[in-house]
């Protein structure tokens, strides 16, 4: 069948689906869950092997920039795996360097979608929220509803530093360098360095002036690791914090 032709026949079935007042699948997410949802996911690497994209639009227009609500053309189908009702997030790889990123750039969340149609070959998404503006070629990974720990609204300065096990803040999200309090912040230390979702960390900068300690500039708690990075929200400052400020574990 002929995409044209499949295109035709998909917009009757969505948007007799929208019509209806179809929701997307999965619990409603809180506001602070959203927020989480949409920062960068703590890895430094880019789109996975395989991962399918969006290549347009249903739209009677040529458009470059998606929004909320659209109804998104995907470059995969069964033969995929995809099926109806699943949902996925839409990220795209950073495309300038970050600090301590070497080659490997990470990604930042635009968004997630799910499934309203599907042939052998090509689907349609549904745009469930938009956390910045989607384009052709964003790539699509599992979405999975974030697990937010306890209490990272609050800036809880209990226990000492270990200046033993520094790390360093990489970027926020969109590769940002200049973060600020309710920010989110990618750092250099994961699960292979012990660090936990919930972990307490002190944030300090090096003033690099002679004879002169550390100084602190504000407090962050891990939201989510991988192995080599973990993601933290900035929960209290005393100055703007920026690629490359010092972040010790609390103990």
């Amino acid at each position: 069948m002929r995409l044209s032709t499949y295109m035709l026949a998909a917009a009757f079935v969505v948007s007799g689906a929208v019509s209806a007042g179809a929701q997307p699948p999965g619990a409603v997410l809180s506001p602070l869950e959203r927020a989480v949802a949409c920062a960068p996911p703590p890895t430094l690497d880019g789109a996975p092997d395989g991962a399918l994209h969006i290549v347009g639009t249903q739209d009677s227009v040529p458009r470059t920039v998606f929004g909320g609500r659209d109804l998104l053309v995907v470059d995969g189908g069964e033969k995929a795996g995809l099926r109806l009702g699943q949902q996925f997030f839409v990220r795209r790889a950073n495309r300038c360097g970050m600090y301590g990123a070497g080659r490997d750039r990470g990604a930042r969340t635009l968004g997630w979608i799910h499934i309203v149609a599907v042939n052998e070959s090509t689907a349609i998404a549904q745009v469930d929220h938009v956390c910045d503006a989607l384009i052709r070629m964003d790539y699509l990974e599992p979405f999975v509803a974030p697990a937010v720990p306890a209490g990272i609204e609050a800036a809880d300065v209990g226990g000492e530093p270990d200046f033993g096990a520094l790390g360093r803040i990489i970027a926020g999200n969109g590769e940002r360098t200049s973060l600020g309090g309710g920010d989110f912040a990618l750092i250099d230390r994961g699960s292979e360095q012990g660090v936990t979702p919930g972990q307490r960390l002190a944030v300090y900068r090096d003033l690099r002036v002679a004879g002169m300690p550390l100084t602190s500039i504000g407090e962050a708690t891990v939201v989510s690791t991988s192995s080599g990075v973990a993601l933290a929200r900035i929960t209290r400052v005393r100055d703007g914090i920026r690629s490359g400020d010092y972040v010790a574990p609390r103990r």
